[in-house]
């Protein structure tokens, strides 16, 4: 049991560097389980859900071990096809080892995901284009009992909506399935291209990611691989966003800011002044934002996990912002929060309108995921008085050493560890 105490006031200054993805090293570790052999991933974040996703791959039957920030996974020659629903319950991306293990061992047990509560994010468009590659489900007792007869075969399949988690899995499924597969409308976020790169050093041959359609050549075995993670876009785009709400000046360095192109380009519409080159970017926050209007969109669009820090700054605009969630319909919960803190924030159907306040005044808040609570920090970096931030186990989940961070950049935060 921890919180966060953070006393709000001060201009943030200095250079931060980010850590690997975890939207990225989720997937990555989950990709390794389709070769035998040591793999070796770079640039692994020290967060909970890497841990999570650990002790998954344990189970599965691999060994795994921290090796000055590197993640090394020794994969069996014959992995157990199953997840537990006490692990992957805990988090949504453990839907992945799904594909993987089909690929893998021609079957699979794996529970129904858990992870943030979002609202519904049905699983629908996973099941259906394994089926078209000859999978087989049953739901047994809240698993998912998987099977593929006659093995995995490639096909087209067309997505019905870009999503990460279904195109990934396609993925996972097609580099082991006998002939070719085409994904249409597929997801081009920067994470699955890391995917796809490290499954292609691994033997696979994938051709499209980043694009709309991908195309895998299945191949009868794959090899382990060494991968660097590609940086955290999530964690680079919150810093620069307490920098703003602060008015002060952040580098933050080790990130790619084409990643960030849509939300920097938004953060110039308040007032930022942001500089950049090919692996940093500077933010100096205005004096007080100006309001700006934005939609939640599949990459390269403004990132839904971006939204709720970006409605925290917006908060203490001059002006009324409107903003449109388009990927999950419950995303609103930190809202209550914000507004307790003196904030103007209203809701109707996926539409935020926020009008901006002068200040925001100290309180208690919960965080109640890992982007609400990233923003509920920032807001408490600009607010009068001492905010307590509770439940930061979730921020836990996304960012690693975000407190020393912060306070290495002038914050007047600390964390206060809870006994029962």
């Amino acid at each position: 049991m921890s919180r966060f105490h953070i006393s709000g006031g001060n201009a943030l200054h200095g250079d931060v560097a980010v850590k690997g993805a975890k939207n990225a090293a989720l997937k990555l570790m989950v990709a390794t389980l389709l070769a035998p052999g040591e793999h070796r991933l770079d640039n692994v974040p020290g967060i909970i859900d890497v841990e999570i996703m650990r002790q998954v791959l344990e189970h599965v039957g691999a060994t795994t071990r921290r090796e000055n920030g590197s993640l090394v996974v020794d994969v069996p020659e014959s992995p157990r096809p199953e997840a537990p629903i006490e692990l992957v319950r805990k988090m949504r991306a453990s839907i992945l080892v799904l594909g993987a293990l089909l690929a893998r061992c021609g079957e699979a047990r794996v529970a129904l995901p858990g992870g943030d509560d979002f609202g519904s994010r049905p699983i629908d468009m996973h099941l259906e284009g394994l089926k078209a590659f000859g999978a087989q489900f049953e739901l047994v007792h809240g698993e998912l009992v998987a099977t593929a007869p006659d093995g995995l075969e490639g096909a087209e399949v067309m997505l019905e909506f870009p999503s990460v988690g279904a195109t990934e899995n396609l993925i996972l499924a097609a580099v082991l399935a006998k002939g070719t597969s085409v994904i249409g409308n597929a997801a081009r976020e920067p994470e699955l291209a890391d995917m796809a790169s490290l499954l292609n050093k691994m033997g696979a041959k994938i051709e499209g990611a980043g694009t709309s359609t991908i195309t895998v050549r299945g191949v009868p075995n794959l090899e382990p691989a060494h991968h660097r993670v590609v940086p955290d876009r999530l964690e680079a785009g919150t810093y620069a966003v307490a920098a703003a709400i602060t008015g002060g000046t952040v580098r933050v360095v080790d990130c790619i800011p084409e990643h960030l192109r849509m939300e920097l380009r938004k953060l110039e519409a308040t007032g930022c002044e942001i500089t950049h080159g090919d692996d940093w970017f500077q933010v100096t926050g205005p004096a007080r934002p100006s309001p700006v209007d934005f939609a939640t969109l599949p990459y390269p669009g403004f990132h839904t996990d971006m939204h709720p820090q970006m409605v925290a700054l917006l908060s203490v605009c001059e002006g009324v912002s409107v903003v449109t969630e388009n990927i999950y319909a419950a995303r609103f919960r930190y809202i209550g929060e914000l507004n307790r803190m003196g904030a103007d924030i209203t809701t109707d159907g996926q539409h935020i309108v926020v009008r901006g306040v002068e200040t925001l005044s100290s309180c208690p808040v919960d965080g109640t995921d890992i982007r609400a609570g990233a923003a509920l920090v920032c807001a408490a970096l600009r607010a009068e008085g001492e905010t307590v931030v509770t439940e930061v186990h979730h921020i836990d989940r996304g960012y690693t050493d975000f407190v020393e961070n912060l306070a290495s950049l002038g914050a007047d935060i600390e964390r206060i560890e809870e006994s029962d």
